[in-house]
């Protein structure tokens, strides 16, 4: 049998402009999610951390993708129920315009035949990005008005970037409607860097500089952490939050092995302090 081995580090900051933090995120293996809140104050924070209350069920399971995929549809369509049915009962307390949603990113280690794999899942404009070899690519694809003004061609990428309208989603969780997650799987070969980030960074800081401060020898934490304070010195105009995983390897296991059997998950899983 293969374990991953894996190190990670969050941080979060709420910005220079807002009061409330609306951004949530889970940075426990074998599942990281990042959830970024809309609807103002209360009402994205708490959106936001449904979200991850509902994911934390999934921190302590190792599933096959079979048994993930199912988990997470379970999980997002409980955390849409909980959200909808919260901003229902704060409108019948007299908060008539009360709305309430978040975007949500979310990476899963899962068993498979030739070793652990990830199941990635996005809702909304948060982001999934890996680099490998030097390069960074968006895994995920924003669910945006802009984004499907590029996807037409009529806007280009750098002119999305500026656009008025480009921190309009088109997916998120909380909506009249349940919005259909994109969810795929990968195998990440070691070496490789995740990261998950809410749009207060990838909004901030283009891909470039992004991948400059990935690229740098600096553990997990301390990217994130990095990623974070980028953002704000761009100007801190939303919440930001990072999350970075680094895929160091495989290592054999021993299903004999009694000690390795009544480990935590986080040691099967080969997560570096």
């Amino acid at each position: 049998m293969r374990r991953l081995v894996i190190d990670h580090g969050a941080a979060t900051d709420v910005g220079l402009v807002r009061t409330t933090n609306e951004d949530s995120y889970l940075d426990c293996p074998p599942v990281f999610v990042v959830a970024d809140g809309m609807g103002g104050h209360d009402g994205g924070d708490v959106a936001s951390r449904i979200v991850v209350e509902e994911f934390e069920q999934l921190a302590d399971r190792m599933l096959d993708l079979a048994g993930a995929t199912s988990a997470v549809h379970d999980v997002l369509g409980a955390a849409q129920e909980r959200i909808t049915g919260y901003a229902a009962q704060m409108r019948e307390q007299g908060a008539a315009d009360f709305v309430s949603g978040t975007t949500c990113v979310a990476a899963m280690v899962v068993d498979a035949p030739a070793g652990p794999e990830w199941l990635l899942v996005n809702v909304g404009d948060s982001r999934l990005y890996q680099l490998s070899s030097g390069e960074l690519a968006q895994l995920s694809i924003d669910h945006s008005v802009v984004q499907e003004m590029v996807d037409s061609g009529r806007l280009t990428p750098d002119e999305a970037a500026r656009h008025p309208e480009r921190n309009v989603v088109t997916r998120a969780l909380g909506g009249v409607a349940p919005s259909e997650p994109d969810l795929f799987h990968v195998s990440l070969p070691p070496g490789t860097r995740l990261l998950l980030c809410s749009d207060g960074v990838s909004g901030m800081i283009a891909d470039d500089h992004i991948a400059r401060i990935l690229a740098a020898d600096t553990d997990a934490r301390e990217t994130a952490e990095r990623l974070v304070a980028a953002a704000l010195e761009a100007g801190g105009r939303d919440n930001a939050t990072a999350i970075v995983v680094d895929v160091v390897g495989l290592a054999d296991e021993n299903p004999d092995d009694s000690a390795q059997q009544g480990a935590s998950l986080e040691q099967k899983l080969g997560v570096l302090p």
